[in-house]
């Protein structure tokens, strides 16, 4: 479908964040879930808000499945017959299990399901409800979530790209430059560890967004649009059509047939990968993931095979987060 809608944000808009632009570029190339973590004020909620402008439009099939969703939920837009953009959903932390998950007691789905083929924007993420988080996990790999209930059972897709953002510490400020952190060191560990090791594995690209430079912020330089971007990642993902033929759908939902198969490695990038096994104690899921996002990074790059360099960039997302 030809989305002619205009977006509430461009790439174009934001000033600096190259590295994190960059990121999001491959995870809409490739459908990786991101984190991004940074002070208040970094610009990760802008970041977010503009990355469904990066997304490739909708087929006429995926436009169908997201209207009937929105349709059964009663959330249709007045006047119109059919849902023609991604939908991007940002519940806010204070929304409930069965309003991010589904359910209630005529089953409806939940924000999960509403993001699917789309978006879901998780601001704050360590302040939604534990049990919340933890009942995401499942979805995140099965791209559906079944709703259990004394009247019976239903199954809702929900296929979606994940983008939280959090500040590293409750004030928000620890490793900033110019303001200090004035958290007690067991208020930050009981902060990190409300996102569990489980839902963090989940997650293929862990980046650092750090406070935007004045220089930067005053510059006239005009950024790179969202179109020319978007142009890039619709020209990856027509490259994972044609190698996945329907049987997956991005680069992240390759099994380890598909990997085997497709994620071909040169033998310097091989070698790199084993020695960022050991010092990044990498888990096999860990290791599966990096192998995912240099598919990705390699099929924007318009290479057949893995390459050294796109190992090495694909750790750069990986390397802070495994020892959470």
């Amino acid at each position: 479908l030809d989305e002619t809608n205009d977006f509430e944000y461009d790439f174009s808009q934001i000033k600096g964040q190259e590295q994190a632009k960059r990121a999001l570029e491959i995870a809409a190339a490739g459908g990786h879930n991101v984190l991004l973590k940074g002070p208040p004020g970094a610009g990760k909620t802008m970041l977010a808000r503009a990355f469904p402008s990066i997304l490739p439009p909708m087929s006429l099939d995926e436009a169908i499945e997201v209207t009937k969703l929105y349709s059964i939920s009663g959330n249709l837009p007045a006047g119109r017959s059919i849902v023609t953009t991604r939908p991007f959903r940002a519940p806010h932390h204070t929304a409930s299990y069965v309003g991010l998950i589904g359910g209630g007691n005529s089953i409806r789905p939940g924000e999960i399901s509403m993001a699917h083929r789309g978006v879901l924007f998780l601001d704050e993420l360590p302040e939604f409800p534990r049990q919340a988080l933890e009942a995401l996990r499942q979805p995140l790999e099965d791209h559906k979530v079944t709703i259990s209930r004394a009247s019976g059972s239903l199954t809702f897709p929900a296929e979606f790209i994940l983008i939280a953002a959090q500040n590293p510490c409750p004030c928000g400020f620890l490793g900033d430059r110019k303001r200090s952190c004035n958290c007690m060191p067991g208020q930050i560990a009981k902060y990190q560890r409300k996102i569990s090791g489980p839902l963090l594995d989940r997650i293929d690209i862990y980046l650092e967004v750090p406070a935007v430079e004045v220089e930067k912020l005053s510059s006239n330089t005009e950024a790179e649009s969202s179109k020319i971007i978007r142009e890039r990642v619709t020209k990856a993902r027509k490259i994972q059509s044609e190698r996945f033929k329907g049987k997956v759908l991005t680069n992240s939902g390759m099994g380890n047939e598909e990997i085997r198969e497709f994620a071909v490695i040169s033998e310097e990038g091989l070698n790199l990968l084993k020695m960022a096994i050991s010092s990044l104690n990498l888990s096999a899921r860990g290791y599966h993931r990096v192998l995912k996002l240099s598919r990705t990074i390699a099929d924007l790059a318009g290479e057949i095979n893995i390459l050294t360099e796109h190992v090495a960039e694909a750790l750069q997302y990986r390397a802070r987060d495994e020892n959470h």
